[in-house]
């Protein structure tokens, strides 16, 4: 199966996923509103469940109204009710459409829901905050076309009522009705830190300007959960008999193997299935985990397997990672202690295979599991108590569990956290720094296969928020249009004939250093900490501020290389320094384009398809292929741009040392004729979109043997998307670097 088509089986499966956890009575009979390729529809059938799909034609329609009048036991609309313009005689019609122990089950998005707050456009209108304000500046005019319209909670109540439904039901779904992972009953709370549960999805995630899921806690904290759900899946029985769910967790995205849904039930019983056949093994590997966690000490939840599932009761209690939270804001002693009893578990939880020897591999654990983190336990009367302990791994290191612990515990804890204690303080005081980025690989790994995030790329991409265009939003919205061009679009202005300064030496300085300093040269870097005065980055000495009071105004240029600039912004301004910028290391600051010669065409030539190109490589070895590609580019652009890696890019990324030295590869690149400009790809470029940022090309040309990369495609899938081409030139397979090493290896050449 393609990638293409994995990815759409399992988009279809996060939908279903809406209501495959919901117990039908046996042997009923169904009515769904939409066509039979639906999704859910799909699922229905798929169960094998008497099913009827009508549309909206069908059902008006009197005489088939009268056939079909009492038949059926449940009636299910997903994003329908929305886009009637009469809904109060469509839900009329479905009422006589149902037996009297019928149920009919309604997806509804909420107009106030907490994503339309945070940015996000309204599905029937595409624009923002139509249905926080009730549609009264849309569908007022004659000539307005009803494309639909999403309700309240309350609206929704009382059109129900109206409708005849004496009992109505609701459960809130978060993020929404197509990514159903939580599903809440209207009485129910969360018990846990959601932040790091719910990736929120959106409509049209450029145009958010706040992050959701930092907000889910205060919502619970003022009773508003509910009321801003972004959406509802809600029962409507004719005998006020509803199911007793209370709870659903999903994880549809993991696919057919590993999804599962764990069931709260107000009977006080925790029911954990698989979702589909194939996730059994799963369930049975879920319980020898815990059973073998049992016996080396370690408290579980009593666990046990009923009926293809496993059952446990329901805990009552706080979670280990809200536990935790509260602890650090209170009593910073207590919480390391506290974080040093976790370590301490997962270091008890299996025989040691291999003891620690100081080299920072740390301990090697026989079986380690994944899972053993403050938002997978309880704490209940003093002590951890683990649950879906699901993942094991065999001669795995403990760092890499003690680095999820670490990892899980500040997701989505907002800066108060990091003030409080820097994460990077842990990872210094269990023993990780020394691997770190073997760690996060590992970590990195274990979650992008279990989310698939490879084969959902595209789909996160189209409806996950990107942070920096979500803070570039938050930014527009505190200035004036002047003044947000000048602060954070204009930032080179006058930075090519004043004196450049820079203000800090974290990672954005770095982050400029690398992009920048080759078309901007930097007369200094200035910081407040005073620990850093005198140190050099990148050979450029790190001053205090006070060296602006020696130089004129008009004279120099300072930009912002903080994440956090306000603070500074207020300190230059009562410096009295007035020409500043803000760099934003995310941000697309394209460099000034040199002036081009356009040759005179004569009658029978054609202008270049392309005005700029790019192409990137090491061109170690120069040799006819190169060249060939050269002359190909340059055949379809009127100015060729060659990024050539520098040697310390060699050795990071392809893990060989370069034959020839990165001063002569360029010099021999730049003195080809069919190149206009050769330039240094920085250590830390970030492949197509830094080039694409720095450059605006209009089309980065490739060899052929990169046309079927899945990372490549990633890349013309943005140049795409921001009008630009990706070209594969057929690879030149009689020459090339590899074959020329190879053959120098062997002392053939």
């Amino acid at each position: 199966m393609s990638n293409t088509d994995q990815s759409r089986e399992l988009i279809k499966g996060i939908g279903q996923g809406l209501l495959q956890w919901y117990d039908f009575r046996q042997d009923s009979r169904i009515l769904y509103i939409g066509n039979r390729e639906d999704d859910i529809a799909e699922m229905l059938a798929q169960n094998q469940i008497n099913l009827l799909c009508a549309s909206e034609e069908q059902f008006c329609d009197a005489k088939w109204q009268q056939n079909y009048r009492k038949c059926f036991d449940y009636l299910i609309a997903i994003e329908c009710l929305e886009r009637y313009h009469k809904p109060k005689k469509v839900l009329d019609i479905w009422y006589r459409l149902l037996k009297k122990n019928g149920m009919m089950l309604l997806g509804m998005n909420n107009r106030l829901g907490i994503r339309y707050f945070c940015g996000d456009r309204d599905p029937y209108t595409g624009r923002n905050f139509d249905g926080v304000e009730g549609y009264q500046h849309v569908y007022v005019k004659k000539e307005d076309t009803f494309n639909g319209r999403s309700y309240s909670r309350a609206e929704l109540k009382k059109m129900l009522a109206d409708a005849g439904w004496e009992t109505v039901h609701f459960f809130s779904v978060f993020p929404d009705l197509k990514n159903p992972c939580l599903i809440y009953e209207e009485d129910f709370l969360p018990n846990e830190d959601l932040s790091t549960r719910v990736f929120p999805v959106y409509n049209y995630p450029a145009s958010v300007f706040l992050e959701e899921a930092s907000l889910y806690g205060s919502l619970i904290e003022n009773g508003m959960f509910h009321q801003m759900a972004n959406a509802y899946l809600i029962e409507c029985p004719i005998n006020g008999v509803c199911c007793d769910v209370e709870h659903v967790t999903g994880s549809m995205e993991r696919g057919r193997e590993n999804a599962l849904f764990t069931i709260i039930h107000k009977s006080g019983n925790v029911e954990k299935r698989a979702v589909y056949p194939e996730g059994q093994g799963r369930l049975e590997k879920l319980m020898e985990n815990m059973k073998f966690l049992k016996r080396h000490g370690i408290h579980v939840v009593d666990t046990k397997i009923v009926y293809g599932a496993c059952v446990m009761p329901f805990v009552k209690a706080e979670s280990g990672q809200m536990y935790l939270k509260r602890l650090l804001q209170t009593d910073k002693d207590r919480f390391l202690q506290e974080m040093d009893r976790f370590r301490d578990l997962i270091l008890q939880s299996s025989d040691v295979m291999e003891h620690d020897k100081g080299d920072g591999r740390g301990v090697i654990l026989s079986r380690a599991y994944l899972d053993m983190v403050p938002l997978n336990s309880f704490y209940v009367e003093g002590m951890f108590v683990f649950y879906d302990q699901e993942f094991c791994r065999e001669n795995y290191p403990a760092n890499a569990v003690i680095l999820r612990m670490i990892n899980t515990f500040y997701a989505g804890g907002g800066i108060w956290m990091q003030n409080i204690l820097p994460m990077e303080e842990l990872f210094e005081r269990y023993g990780l720094v020394k691997n770190l980025d073997q760690w996060r690989q590992m970590e990195w790994e274990f979650l992008s296969n279990l989310r698939n995030d490879r084969t959902l790329h595209e789909y996160h991409s189209a409806h996950w928020i990107n942070g920096e265009i979500l803070n570039a939003n938050r930014q527009r919205m505190n200035y004036s249009v002047d003044e947000y061009q000048r602060l954070f679009v204009d930032i080179f202005n006058n930075a090519d004939t004043r004196k450049l300064i820079l203000f800090g030496s974290g990672n954005f300085t770095r982050k400029f250093l690398e992009l920048y300093s080759q078309h901007y040269p930097v007369y200094a870097i200035i910081d407040n900490n005073q620990e850093k005065w005198g140190q050099e980055l990148e050979g450029i000495v790190i001053q205090p501020p006070d060296i602006l009071k020696s130089l004129h105004r008009g004279e120099y240029k300072v930009l912002i290389c903080i994440k956090n600039y306000l603070s500074v912004m207020k300190q230059l301004d009562d410096m009295g320094v007035g020409e500043y910028g803000i760099y934003d290391s995310g941000k697309d600051y394209p460099i000034k384009k040199k002036t081009l010669f356009q040759p005179f065409l004569g009658k029978n030539e054609e202008p270049k398809k392309y005005h700029t190109g790019y192409i990137a490589g090491v061109f170690d070895l120069f040799h006819v292929g190169h060249l060939n590609m050269f002359k190909r580019a340059k055949e379809h652009c009127a100015y060729l741009i060659v990024g050539v890696v520098s040697d310390e890019g060699v050795r990071k990324y392809k893990e060989v040392e370069p034959f020839v030295p990165f001063e002569e590869r360029i010099e021999m690149v730049r003195s080809c004729r069919y190149v206009d400009e050769a330039v240094e790809i920085p250590l830390n470029y970030y492949g197509t979109s830094d080039a694409y940022r720095l450059y605006h090309f209009d089309v980065q040309f490739s060899g052929s043997d990169y046309a079927d990369n899945p990372d490549w495609l990633r890349q013309k899938e943005f140049l795409e998307k921001h009008g630009a081409d990706m070209v594969f030139f057929p690879y030149t397979e009689s020459t090339s670097s590899s074959k020329i090493k190879e053959l120098i290896d062997k002392r053939l050449v």
